[in-house]
């Protein structure tokens, strides 16, 4: 009897969506354009590093990284990719933040990626990962102040040396951002608030510890793909720019070594970790059901 055939299982796509920018549009951000340096090549090291590891790169830059150009690209790959698939999203660029008007921040603001033209809240961001299909496997690296969970802010760290350039947004012109458009802001989260209620859990939720946590069997139900978030920086600290890369996307590329790192996901944040200074500590944290995702080596498609 002749043997059988099995097919063989479809290869894993991966996909990645970097995003750089070294300045923002003055006209949305009240004459501020908060100009760095690094960030656009923090875009193109990642995208190089995602498309040697076998992922279709899209790069953003300054300009280009409009809300609608980076809202669509996260919503395409949401329906191109399947489970078993690779994301990986990169942002270099400033952190602000937003009067929370939704009712879930206890601080009372909202976290943002500055965006050209204008800020992604992180509500927004959140809704966005949520619609990934079940099983896709997101990798978030965000290099940007108020990034330890992307949805938690402090004061930022004192006693940076006065030649780095910090990548949080003035807090006086978030505050004059908000005023001039604030009914943009305020319908946002609203229009956020009212697509996730019974299908997409809260953030503060969303955002459990590493493996050990207790919560990772909960948030397995109500939240579809798995992600990782490896940040710049704890919430009560500021990330920084450097003249070729920023401080997070320096370390990491290093750890990296060209792909000779033979670690998995909490070793590489570890190591990253252990060679950062002590104003900026790099964050990890999950959603969804990541156990085994946090085993791989990084950037595995």
């Amino acid at each position: 009897m002749a043997a059988t055939k099995t097919a063989a299982a479809p290869q894993a796509r991966g996909l990645a969506l970097n995003i750089g920018l070294n300045s923002v549009s003055g006209a949305h951000y009240e004459g501020w354009t908060g100009p760095l340096a690094a960030c656009e090549f923090d875009a193109k090291d990642m995208a190089a590093l995602a498309t040697g590891r076998g992922c279709k790169a899209s790069v953003l830059l300054t300009k280009n990284a409009t809300r609608a150009k980076v809202l669509a690209g996260l919503r395409s790959a949401a329906k191109t990719l399947v489970k078993g698939d690779f994301f990986l999203l990169s942002f270099s660029g400033h952190g602000g933040q937003v009067p929370d008007v939704s009712g879930e921040e206890a601080d009372k603001l909202d976290e943002t990626w500055c965006l050209w033209d204008g800020q992604l809240i992180d509500d927004e961001l959140y809704l966005e990962l949520g619609q990934f299909a079940t099983g896709v496997r997101i990798l978030v690296l965000s290099d940007s102040c108020h990034s330890g969970t992307v949805v938690r802010a402090g004061p930022p760290s004192a006693g940076a040396p006065p030649q780095m350039r910090s990548k949080m947004m003035p807090p006086s012109v978030g505050l004059r951002t908000y005023e001039a458009h604030k009914s943009f802001y305020d319908k946002l989260q609203q229009d956020v608030a009212k697509a996730s209620a019974g299908t997409v859990v809260d953030p503060d939720e969303a955002l459990a510890g590493v493996a050990v946590s207790t919560r990772l069997t909960k948030l397995a139900k109500r939240f579809r793909p798995r992600a990782i978030l490896i940040s710049g920086c704890q919430d009560n600290q500021s990330s920084y720019d450097g003249d070729h890369n920023g401080a997070f996307t320096a370390r990491l590329l290093t750890v990296w070594n060209r792909g000779n790192f033979d670690g998995n996901y909490v070793s590489f944040h570890a190591h990253i970790k252990s060679g950062m200074p002590a104003i900026q500590t790099p964050n990890l944290y999950t959603m969804g059901p990541v156990v085994g995702f946090l085993k791989q080596k990084p950037f595995t498609v």
